[in-house]
């Protein structure tokens, strides 16, 4: 059985919990930004239920323009106000370069990706340029920002410095 057939077996058993027809809107009107790590299971981490929060998830929890546009749309058409960062330790960004991972993509495909990862090596530096990129942002409605950083390999949450 392949991986997305396990998947779509397992949506059988989560039937059981499933919590019905909720709203559209987050009850707890926050939209979380946070890197796409495996390691980072994010409802049980950050105490969320389904329906609670809108979670955007990308490379690194990048600030990128889809980024902006999701927050965007989060904002204005469903009614959150503030946004939690979650980056992470030992994340994959951190082991590479922009120009390094270009390089790599364009050796094994032959083309040469017309984004940049946004690599970075402190991970409290990016947590602090997200936030700014946020509050920046002209057309966001945010009242509160805010960026920690989970630890991979203890599970601790915390506010970055």
């Amino acid at each position: 059985m392949s991986e997305i057939d396990q998947m779509l077996a397992a949506n059988g058993e989560w039937l059981t919990e499933f919590p019905g027809g909720l709203p559209v809107a987050p009850a707890r009107k926050v939209a979380v930004v946070a890197c796409m790590d495996s390691r980072m299971p994010l409802f049980g981490l950050l105490g969320l239920a389904v329906g609670d929060a809108h979670v955007i998830r990308n490379a690194g929890g990048v600030v990128t323009e889809d980024t902006l546009r999701s927050l965007t749309i989060s904002q204005h058409l469903l009614g959150t106000r503030s946004v939690v960062l979650v980056h992470h330790t030992d994340c994959g960004l951190q082991k590479t370069t922009d120009a390094d991972l270009a390089d790599l993509v364009e050796r094994t495909t032959g083309h040469r990706p017309p984004w940049t990862a946004q690599a970075f090596t402190d991970v409290d530096a990016d947590v602090r340029e997200s936030i700014r990129l946020i509050r920046s942002t002209p057309y966001l409605l945010s009242t509160e920002v805010r960026g920690t950083v989970y630890d991979v390999g203890t599970g601790e949450l915390r506010e970055a410095v």
